[in-house]
């Protein structure tokens, strides 16, 4: 089955913002071919890298990059898989991506939904969903990523005792997160005093979409689950 054919499953937003130009462009028609991985390849997601990696780790929506380079960087050991519809992310990730020279990040650039079904069950030592598209009027949550069958998704992928992070500046969707996790039953929060949601992951780099959140006066809520 190729990948135009194949269902929706997570990801409802639009494609693409403004037009890319200039070194954006270039990363998408030169570079997007040598970091993507395709379907059939997430079926065996250890042959993605030059080294056998300690550990896999995924990152949904990872905007501009920001943090899935910093983790890359710190963590070179481990095979590192960014998935991002949004085509601007993708072009800006993709620029700096060859400035750092990284050889332990794949990208993906279609619904999260479809790799996840493609994955190996406990393949993965993590997965990481940062401050991921509200859709705030009630007619849409629906489409928000953090629901059941999502769960069930990322539960036979991340192996028992692995993590799942998710970073909102929403507090009804941090509600909602909270709600979901728990009624699904496969993952338990870790947290146990206020400061473990209020303060950022370690070596957390911030984001730019954090950065304008900030600024505009709202907070960031850091959720981290096990894999039970």
């Amino acid at each position: 089955m190729t990948e135009d054919k194949e269902r929706r499953g997570a990801f409802y937003g639009r494609r693409i913002g403004k037009s890319l130009r200039g070194a954006q462009q270039d990363a998408m028609v030169r570079l997007l071919p040598r970091y993507r991985l395709s379907l059939d390849e997430g079926a065996t997601p250890t042959a993605l890298f030059p080294h056998t990696p300690e550990g896999l780790w995924l990152e949904i929506g990872f905007g501009g990059g920001e943090h899935l380079l910093s983790h890359a960087a710190r963590r070179p050991g481990f095979g590192f898989i960014g998935v991002e519809p949004f085509i601007n992310g993708m072009a800006r990730m993709l620029v700096d991506l060859e400035k750092a020279g990284l050889a332990n990040i794949r990208l993906f650039d279609m619904d999260a939904a479809l790799l996840l079904d493609r994955l190996p069950d406990g393949c993965l030592e993590g997965a990481d969903l940062f401050y991921p598209d509200p859709w705030p009027k009630r007619r849409h949550w629906k489409r928000r990523f953090v629901r059941a069958d999502n769960l069930d998704r990322l539960a036979r992928v991340i192996r028992r005792g692995g993590t799942f992070r998710v970073a909102s500046d929403v507090p009804h969707y941090v509600g909602w997160t909270l709600a979901e996790v728990r009624a699904h039953g496969a993952f338990r929060w870790t947290a146990e005093t206020a400061d473990d949601w209020r303060t950022p992951y370690p070596h957390w780099p911030g984001t730019r979409y954090e950065a304008w959140a900030m600024d505009c006066g709202r907070t960031p809520t850091y959720l981290t689950f096990k894999r039970t």
